[in-house]
């Protein structure tokens, strides 16, 4: 997702949404859930709502020992 300001500048979001990142690591909805409350993936809950921030999921995501092994 993109963000237009004031000046028409086109920018990212700080944060990306528990379902935008299972869209980009190709999981269920419901597993990401799963791996954000179970601290897996980066994330902070702000109210009710859960956030993952942008630079802390590609750091993890580039930290291969922090992937989930499959099976």
């Amino acid at each position: 997702m993109q963000v237009v300001n004031g000046r028409g500048v086109v920018a990212s979001p700080a944060t990306y949404t528990v379902d935008e990142v299972a869209a980009l690591l190709g999981i269920s909805r419901g597993m990401a859930y799963a791996f954000v409350n179970d601290g897996v993936i980066p994330a902070k809950r702000i109210g009710r709502r859960w956030v993952v921030a942008r630079a802390a999921f590609h750091a993890w995501l580039n930290e291969s020992d922090n992937l989930p092994k499959a099976g």
